[in-house]
């Protein structure tokens, strides 16, 4: 099965040993680069709600932007983004066969970047999902990806011989992709705290639950949407009480 996560507002910058993959969508990154590097000091802060230090790091990445960067400009994905679904995912533990397997099976929604593999170079940037970035495709990111997010799960569904996409992305990333265009079943795991008998959705720990549940498809090179349900990471448990088939929920007891 495919799963797909969202990037991270957070770099980790370190130099990795590994061979790198170029982007699927690398001309639309250069030409999204290209819009955003005209953008006013003012525009960017507004853009993407930043604070003056980072509206100014952003402005500086994509003056810097190549259409062709050199290695040491560039990391791999999965080892690159460093926020809390990546603290559940621990992408720079997995062996190479796993690596391998995450290459074919585990795919990162970009504002940037479109759809990239783990292993895939990126050079550092930050544009949300849901920057309202005006393009000549439309006055969003969403109307600017949306046919061409689809596409590339379906055909990458394909190629590895599955008709299931367990989606581990927030909203906000997920919702690029067009379902009426999207041919994969959707199943969207729920991770939720237990505190005093009334299960919540808590963002820091559902987000690293996300990446872990990532990993668990990866590692038990799953195939079929019933191994999901036996996802215990960190003391998670399935619920079926509060599941339904495509939206499987899974509980633990809640910890400051």
């Amino acid at each position: 099965m495919l799963v797909v996560i969202s990037p991270a507002k957070r770099l980790d910058w370190a130099e990795r040993d590994v061979t790198v993959t170029q982007p699927d969508f690398q001309d639309d990154a250069i030409r999204l680069s290209k819009t955003a590097r005209n953008l006013t000091l003012g525009d960017l802060k507004k853009l993407m709600d930043l604070s003056d230090d980072l509206a100014r790091l952003n402005r500086d990445r994509y003056r810097t932007f190549s259409d062709a960067p050199e290695a040491d400009l560039t990391r791999p994905a999965a080892l690159a983004f460093a926020g809390d679904t990546y603290q559940g995912l621990e992408a720079a533990s997995l062996d190479a066969d796993e690596m391998a397997r995450a290459q074919d099976h585990l795919r990162i929604l970009s504002g940037l970047y479109g759809v990239l593999r783990p292993l895939d170079a990126i050079q550092a940037y930050r544009l949300e999902m849901g920057s309202k970035l005006k393009t000549r495709r439309g006055k969003n990111l969403y109307e600017y990806w949306r046919d061409q997010l689809s596409k590339a799960l379906n055909a990458q569904g394909a190629q590895i011989g599955s008709d299931v996409l367990v989606n581990c992305a927030s909203q906000e990333y997920f919702g690029a992709v067009d379902p009426k265009a999207l041919k994969l079943r959707v199943i969207t795991p729920v991770f939720m705290e237990d505190k005093a008998g009334t299960p919540k959705i808590v963002s820091f720990f559902a987000k690293k639950a996300r990446g872990a549940m990532a990993r668990y498809i990866i590692q038990y090179r799953l195939t079929d949407p019933a191994g999901l349900l036996d996802f215990n990471t960190g003391g998670y448990a399935y619920r079926p009480d509060l599941s339904s088939d495509d939206k499987p929920v899974f509980v633990r007891p809640y910890s400051s």
